[in-house]
């Protein structure tokens, strides 16, 4: 099995803002395994936040060696193996781990939701995302989310602020809102105050409204809020879901912080054993990664699967959004075409 790589800018269609940072591209690496005539597509997206680059995945991808692989359907042994070659990197392990189940769904004729014996039609609406901008971006945004039928906004910065985007996006729009505060808010009384003002505003859960270094002012503030919280920085990987218990109401899993299907399907598992909520997220990705994270859609309470959406610029056609609605198609293993 051979394994090939080359870099990607996704050129994103709006300048995107978070509480902390703004950004119009996102560097990504595409991955490619050969194998007995078939090729297995993955992607690496890489938000600056993550700690991650073209070039620190450049160098990471260097150092796996798949022609070794006896048999390519042992994912796992060679998944953990290729995690244990160095900390971090984790949007790079998702491009190799993303890649090898497109080369065996391939293989197999068979998409993965089949594989895993999921019914596509329970695959959920997707969000779409809203950041922090002034009113007139914030209602062209909104008119521009008119297909979706819930809105997904990024809050954080201000009460003030927060408050004006919430009440623009009002004046143009009745959908549900979920608000992803990404740590912003610091004072969990203050955090309170803020979330019993959305409440009655239409707003379905709060993701990570506290900095992850706070849980026990999250869990406080859980004990007290009308509304669930949903971890996401809190929660990267496996071995972080039962940390969440008794702190979140729900997860959210994204494949670039948890290496991949393999785990992610791992972490829905123990998250339903511990009774929270599942989201699946993304970040500004194309619709390779984007695929490869909604063929475990069925399984999951929300998604925010628009990241390719956000792009002009995909290298891949796949999994598509019909009327809002995560809309799984038969080809086998992503069901992508690369474009």
């Amino acid at each position: 099995m051979n394994l090939r790589y080359y870099p990607h800018t996704l050129e994103l269609r709006h300048a995107f803002t978070i509480a902390t940072a703004s950004r119009t591209t996102t560097p990504a690496m595409i991955v490619e395994v050969e194998h007995e005539g078939v090729i297995g597509y993955g992607e690496a997206a890489m938000p600056p936040y993550l700690g991650e680059s073209q070039a620190t995945a450049a160098t990471f991808l260097d150092r796996i060696d798949l022609t070794r692989v006896a048999d390519p359907f042992h994912l796992e042994e060679i998944l953990p193996t290729i995690d244990a070659l160095a900390p971090g990197n984790t949007a790079a392990k998702a491009a190799v781990d993303i890649a090898l189940h497109d080369w065996i769904g391939k293989k197999l004729g068979a998409p993965w939701h089949r594989i895993w014996g999921l019914d596509p039609a329970r695959a959920p609406v997707t969000s779409f995302t809203i950041g922090i901008d002034t009113p007139e971006i914030v209602r062209a945004k909104t008119h521009e989310a008119a297909p979706y039928k819930i809105i997904k906004v990024k809050l954080g910065r201000d009460a003030a602020t927060d408050r004006q985007l919430i009440e623009t996006i009002r004046e143009v729009s009745d959908r549900p809102i979920t608000v992803d505060a990404n740590q912003g808010w610091r004072d969990r009384a203050e955090a309170l105050r803020m979330i019993e003002w959305l409440a009655p505003r239409g707003v379905v859960f709060i993701e990570q409204p506290m900095p992850k270094e706070q849980p026990e002012d999250t869990a406080w503030l859980r004990e007290h809020s009308p509304l669930p919280l949903i971890a996401d920085e809190s929660v990267q990987r496996l071995a972080d879901v039962r940390r969440a218990d008794g702190v979140f109401d729900g997860i959210n899993i994204k494949l670039m912080k948890c290496t991949g299907l393999r785990e992610a399907h791992k972490m829905i598992t123990l998250a339903r054993a511990l009774d929270l909520k599942v989201m699946l997220g993304c970040m500004t990705e194309t619709s390779c990664a984007i695929s490869a994270a909604a063929q475990l859609s069925p399984l999951v309470d929300w998604a925010d699967l628009d990241g390719a959406l956000l792009i002009k610029n995909d290298l891949f056609s796949g999994t598509t959004i019909v009327d809002g609605k995560i809309t799984l198609n038969d080809r086998p293993g992503l069901g992508l075409v690369k474009l």
